[in-house]
């Protein structure tokens, strides 16, 4: 019996919704903004996917056709390396705008990611970018006060509620009613959204989605539902709470201003005030500080490579580098690589751990407001997030550090002893040794990656489930008819 007049509450919800123009304008309005970030995200996508194609095939051409060179040249020569956009970068633009996609790959130095699009842009990017995600989370929540704040303060208004509660129904009945109708309104616009945005990607844009994109489709459509039915309970909720329509509205706008604008902003400027990190040549400074403690790598006569030198001799019982079966220069350029790479992850480290507290900040923000969570989910899911930065960083240097130590191999064993023509070899190594170097690419993690990086902001959608429906349950013993 409740579960009939609960859809019947549902139903007269839908009728009058769509007996008013207003939600066909509203309804309009956001579909032609979808479509807009649709194709924007799209354009992107393709512009800068093929950019970073045609600029890692021609540096991998300018590398392999290098001529016969000393390998350390080609070392310092360099590489780079080019991140592409995910095809779920249409839906989610994420951090991409301001995170860089290039980066330049040389011996001894670690470069960071260079050429975002936040760099080369005025200062509007900070307000963001228009993003189907950005619409799903910020406008169509709006969509839902609009249409929804007076649910039930309209009845009360005009005497309905009396009516309505005469006739058997409760307030947990009418809640779940109005929830029910204002949530098959949220549906009947998500779904077909949703569906569009795959056909329009796949039939008329040609995007290649993966099995792992699929998965994390549905995990998209699954959190935004969840996500958009909490918008819709709490609606009916301050609609029930509040004595009219007017007073329902301002609370609405008033809570989606806090959980959309100002808690957003006011996180990430707290981050950056608890845990300042050091400026780019502070860091760099660093840096170098410390590998100059430990030696110059260039220098024969340096005091820590010169005891190295002296082991490696005793090691092979020889009297000079000139007796050693490899190039000694090679040998010790490598170590230096060796150890500038340890100091720096070891300084990376400890900048990353500052990033993850500010970041930890945030996410645990996601508990107080789902809006953060569902953000945070969002871009992981959809590859643009921090973490996919990082794993890019990662496999950058990655592929640095074995591109630099195959051109010290070659250094060590092409390249005569003493770094002189005098056992027969030659001071450059062959230029078909460098095709043995394979292109960068980058590859993206897998959707489990998702779970360990965003688990507060995925366990938040279930505190804020459980926290609704107390919420509801305490409200239903207060709440009043007139």
């Amino acid at each position: 019996m409740k579960s009939d007049l609960i859809l019947l509450l549902a139903r007269h919800f839908w009728n009058n919704a769509f007996s008013s123009k207003v939600i066909y304008v509203l309804m309009f309005v956001v579909c032609a903004v979808l479509v807009f970030a649709i194709f924007s995200g799209w354009e992107k996508y393709v512009i800068q996917n093929h950019i970073t194609a045609k600029y890692q095939h021609k540096a991998y051409q300018d590398f392999v056709n290098n001529p016969d060179k000393h390998p350390h040249r080609m070392a310092h020569y360099g590489h780079f390396a080019f991140r592409q956009k995910s095809a779920l970068s249409i839906f989610d633009h994420g951090l991409e705008s301001f995170m860089g996609n290039s980066i330049y790959l040389e011996a001894h130095v670690q470069n960071t990611a260079n050429f975002s699009n936040a760099g080369l842009s005025s200062g509007l990017l900070r307000f963001g970018e228009i993003s189907v995600s950005m619409v799903l989370q910020v406008l169509l929540p709006l969509f839902i006060f609009f249409i929804g704040f007076d649910t039930v303060s309209n009845d009360r208004e005009n005497g309905t509620l009396k009516i309505l509660f005469s006739q058997g129904t409760n307030w947990k009945v009418l809640i779940m009613g109005k929830s029910l109708g204002l949530m098959a309104i949220v549906l009947a616009f998500l779904f077909p959204l949703l569906l569009a945005f795959i056909a329009i990607s796949l039939f008329a844009l040609h995007v290649q989605f993966s099995f792992d994109d699929g998965v994390r489709i549905a995990l998209l459509a699954l959190f935004y539902l969840i996500y958009l039915g909490l918008c819709s309970f709490i609606t009916v909720l301050i609609s029930a709470w509040s004595k009219n329509s007017k007073s329902s509205l301002v609370t609405l706008i008033g809570v989606w201003l806090v959980f959309a604008i100002v808690l957003p902003r006011s996180v990430q400027s707290l981050g950056t005030l608890f845990y300042q990190t050091p400026s780019k040549a502070a860091f760099t400074k660093s840096i170098e500080d410390d590998i100059m403690k430990e030696g110059d790598s260039h220098n024969p006569n340096d005091s820590h490579y010169k005891a190295l030198k002296d082991s490696v001799l005793n090691a092979h019982h020889a009297d000079s580098i000139t007796q050693l079966p490899f190039n000694y220069g090679g040998f010790q350029i490598q170590e230096g690589e060796r150890i500038s790479a340890t100091i720096y992850q070891q300084h990376y480290n400890k900048l990353l751990a500052l990033y993850d507290k500010q970041n930890a900040l945030s996410k645990s923000m996601g508990l107080i407001n789902p809006f953060m969570a569902i953000k945070n989910i969002s871009m992981s899911l959809s590859n643009t997030d921090y973490s996919s930065y990082l794993d890019f960083q990662r496999q950058a240097e990655n592929y640095r550090y074995a591109f630099v130590s195959k051109m010290n191999d070659y250094h060590m064993n092409d390249i005569g002893n003493d770094d002189e023509s005098t056992d027969g070899k030659a001071l450059v190594s062959d230029h078909g040794r460098w095709g043995e170097v394979k292109k960068f690419e980058y590859r993206s993690g897998g959707v489990a990656e998702v779970f360990k990086t965003e688990g507060i902001s995925i366990l938040s959608f279930f505190c804020w489930s459980l926290l609704v429906v107390l919420c509801a349950y305490a409200f239903t013993k207060k709440l009043s008819v007139l």
